[in-house]
């Protein structure tokens, strides 16, 4: 099992920068792909960005690519999203999730196949 801790949220203006962060406790987090997802308010949760075990695979949402980056310090047990180039609907939710499985074995961005979740942290971005 895993627990996951979200944090670095906030309120930023459009352009600006944040970087979230997602620290977990339980063991051999090494062998656990990790994701990020986002909910706006009245939708659904979508997928952000995945990395595999040693943060040599990474995947990114469209929407994203290019501005936010995935990856993880394995020694420190915690996973980074950093968000530049803010835009206003990027305003959500942002969520950690954990799967103990390896990437080439799973589709990273379908939410079914994490098993692990942290409770959120908001990221708003003004206009």
């Amino acid at each position: 099992q895993v627990q996951l801790v979200e944090s670095g949220g906030g309120l930023v203006q459009g352009g600006g920068s944040l970087r979230l962060s997602c620290a977990a406790s339980g063991r051999s987090f090494s062998r656990y792909t990790m994701g990020w997802f986002r909910q706006a308010p009245g939708k659904e949760r979508e997928f952000v960005a995945a990395i595999s075990w040693s943060g040599g695979y990474t995947y990114d949402a469209d929407s994203v690519k290019g501005r936010f980056t995935i990856s993880r310090d394995n020694a420190k047990n915690t996973v980074y999203l950093q968000m530049n180039s803010l835009k206003p609907e990027d305003t959500a939710v942002y969520y950690c999730a954990a799967a103990a499985r390896d990437i080439a074995a799973m589709t990273p961005f379908y939410r079914d196949q994490y098993a692990y979740w942290g409770q959120g942290t908001q990221v708003t971005v003004s206009s």
